[in-house]
Parts: C-alpha cells; structure tokens; sequence
C-alpha cells in the first residue's frame, strides 16, 4: 500500500509541478533575452578572438603540445583554451594554506563524510602554473600537499600526504599517497586511486580533484554564453561565515550578494552576468580509452578561462554529472590566474547526490627549502604536529535544511549539443526543489 501511494504522490507531483515550471521557464526566457549563441551566430568582433582551427602547429620536442608559447595571445583556439583551463584545478597553482569545508548530502536527507581540513600545499618550484608544469619533464613532481583534519572529532589528528607528478603517454602514475591514522599512530602508503574510480559518498572521482591535462583530450568552440548562476544557496542560508586568510577576520557574508567571479571581477554585464566561452573536451582514445566521460562541456569565462561550469557526459551521450563554481581572487599578483574556487557543488544526477566544497582562510605561502624538506614528509605526520591552527573555517553546513541546490540544468541551451534525459525521480526532486527554494527530501516529505 505504502509503495503504491509513493508511486502515486511522484507521478502526481510530476504532472503538477511540470506545468508549474514550464509556466516559470516561459516567463524567465521571455524577461531575459537568450544568453547563448552558437559559433555561426557570433559576430565579427565576437569571432577576432577566436582561432577556429583544428589542425595547428605542434611543439617541435613535444608533438601533443601546441607550437606557440604558453600562455598564448589571441586569437585562440579551443585547445588553447584547454591548456589555460588547467591553471584552475582543485587545489591552487601558488605555495598556500588554506581551509576546508565539506561534505555531502544523500536524497533522504542524511548528510555524508561531513568534515573539514587544514591545507597546506607546496610547490617544487618557485615558478608556479601550468607553464611551469609543461616544462617539466614526465615523472618530476610538480608540489607536496599536507592536509590535516580538523573535523568531525573523530577523525580530528588524521592526515593525508600528496606527491603529484607531471604526467606523460609512458609516466600515468598522477600521485603518491601516504595517510596517518591517529587510531592506529602508523603512516601508510596508499594505493594510488583509480582516476575514473567514484569516491564513496562523494559526486565526484580523484580526475576531478586532480584536473584534467588538456593534451588527452580533443577540442571544440561551441560559442558564448553569458552565466547568471552557478553555485545556489537555499532561502534557508541567507549568509554564510568566511575568513580572511591574510587578516585572520572572520567575515559574514549574504549569500545573495556572493558574485560569480567575485567582488573585485571587472567585466560584469549591466545585468550581473559573466559571458563565458563555452568549449567541448572529447577524450582522445590513444590517451583515455573507455573513459568514463568521455565528454565534458566547459563554460570558461572569457578573460581568464576560469570554468564556472563543467557538464560530464557518459558514454551513452547522456549528461551524468554538473559541477559549478563561485570564484574569488586568492592571489592578486598573479592577475587573472590568481583566482581560485571559493564554493565547488558536484551532482551526480543518476544517483541524484550532491557535494561541496568550500576553500576558507586561503593565504598565499612561501615555503623555504628546509620547510618543504621538513614537514611535506610521511615521517613528519607521525608527530602530529598542527603547522597552523588558526587556519579555520565557519562555512561547514550544519543540517540538511541549508545544503547547496542542484545546480539548474539551463536546458535551453544548446539543445543539438546537449542530451538531457533526466530520470523521473530526480525530475520530481528538482521540481519540488525549485518551489520551496530548499532541498525537499522524501522521507521528511512524507512525514509530514
């Protein structure tokens, strides 16, 4: 009997709230002119920027990369794009210290590997950047990166050690693992972790952490696009708690008045957007065979290529996974390559679970030689030392009730490009999402 009224209350709130939203939808697109544009609909200033060209010069030493120098003048193309993308991974281009917040969300409301860290990166060289990285050689490391948990007491002592190499077509080994348990007060050397493999109870796997090289994959200009959002709070979080990591102040901050590239980001439109360059990345089989996605769509603003947006696409074509930013400018004398990802939400739609992060207290660090010899070692866990306390967060979420949003779907655009089948569950839960501004959860949902 249960189940069939559950079956009967989804379909019913398919049917009504589908109407709803397509009625909003109507009335959003008819208020807001269309963002988007494909590559014959740009205009010829649009186009001067932009090198079209799929067959282009190649490095003379290294035929995978381009001939011309990085990072490249305009105009540029799709795969030139691609290699300014990987100044934006994960964790930042530059020596720093940061904090960490996150965690994520299951669709009865549970809150998963809930947590946060002290971090503390450094790079092997004072010459940071992909640049740097593409003048290494495969097998030389690139930085050492020491995270140590704060939170939840239980964890509270454990560290995690990172080693990350730069990659080649003969050297795939991405990073050296060890982990310091404080239950067991041993160091071990961890497996390294499959790339395409899912983290468990995260959204996300370890290629989304490390970031993608832009030489496995093949790349497209589909055209321009202007984002509004990217990165949704719920009605129920009106402000969130950061830190200054250079001043050590704690800050409130109205989560509707969060920006997508930040206070300081010049090129707002009269209306708040950011245009962006929106380009399709296919894994090159020679270098990602049955990759799992084998299609990505990024949405890059356009000075600094930063993504504010990346859809994943499945083998079946079918859009598997979203992940979206807010950026903030963590290191000033880098220009436009110093901005960072303040709030990351990943979905993985088929499983219909959500994660954040968060990077708080973020302060540029040089580290000296004896340092990085020091404390970037698997034997310096074992002393359980705390590099910094004072590097902490406030912007954990607390309960279900003030997790991030599903990231919209934006179906509208780019319809050729782009398969959307949702399954119907999922759609339910958007729906009923979009109407109470909060997440709705079927257990809490039939409770009442």
């Amino acid at each position: 009997m249960v189940s069939r009224l559950s079956c009967w209350l989804l379909a019913a709130l398919i049917l009504t709230l589908g109407s709803t939203l397509s009625a909003v939808a109507e009335e959003t697109n008819s208020s807001r002119k269309r963002t988007w544009k494909t590559v014959a609909d740009l205009s010829p200033q649009e186009r001067q920027k932009l090198d079209l060209a799929t067959d282009t010069p190649r490095h003379p030493q290294v035929p995978y990369l381009p001939a011309e120098p990085y990072p490249f003048t305009p105009p540029y193309t799709a795969e030139e794009m691609g290699y300014r993308l990987m100044e934006f991974t994960f964790y930042p281009r530059w020596s720093a210290v940061f904090a960490r917040a996150f965690s994520s969300i299951s669709t009865q409301g549970v809150l998963l590997n809930p947590g946060s860290t002290t971090n503390f990166l450094a790079y092997h060289s004072s010459a940071t950047g992909v640049g740097a990285e593409l003048a290494l050689k495969p097998g030389e490391e690139i930085y050492r990166y020491l995270s140590q948990r704060t939170a939840p007491a239980a964890a509270e002592g454990s560290q995690r050690l990172s080693i990350r190499y730069r990659t080649g077509k003969e050297f795939i080994k991405k990073e050296e693992r060890f982990r310091y348990s404080q239950a067991k007060r041993r160091v071990r050397h961890d497996v390294p972790r499959r790339r395409q493999g899912k983290i468990p109870n995260m959204a996300f796997t370890p290629d989304d952490t490390y970031g993608r090289d832009a030489w496995e994959f093949s790349w497209r200009i589909l055209g321009l696009d202007t984002l509004y959002q990217t990165v949704r709070f719920p009605n129920t979080r009106p402000s969130v708690m950061l830190r200054n990591g250079q001043t050590g102040q704690f800050q409130e901050r109205r989560t509707a008045e969060l920006k997508l590239m930040g206070d300081s980001y010049q090129y707002y439109t009269a209306e708040g957007g950011v245009r962006c360059y929106v380009v399709e990345a296919q894994a090159r089989p020679e270098w990602l065979p049955n990759y799992y996605v084998p299609r990505l769509l990024f949405w890059l603003e356009e000075h600094s290529f930063f993504p504010l947006r990346i859809e994943k696409y499945g083998p079946d074509g079918n859009l598997g996974y979203i992940e979206v930013r807010l950026a903030e400018v963590f290191n000033s004398a880098l220009g436009e390559r110093g901005y960072g990802s303040l709030f990351t939400v990943y979905w993985d739609i088929a499983d219909d679970l959500l994660s954040y992060f968060v990077n708080d207290s973020h302060r540029v660090t040089a580290w000296k030689p004896q340092e990085v010899a020091l404390f970037f070692s698997p034997d310096f866990m074992r002393r359980q030392w705390y590099l910094d306390s004072s590097v902490k967060t406030q912007a954990q979420v607390s309960s279900p009730d003030l997790f991030f949003l599903r990231p919209t779907l934006e179906e509208e655009k780019f319809p050729e490009e782009r398969l959307l089948h949702i399954p119907p569950e999922v759609v339910a839960s958007i729906q009923a999402q979009e109407a109470a501004g909060r997440l709705v959860f079927e257990v809490s949902e039939q409770g009442r």
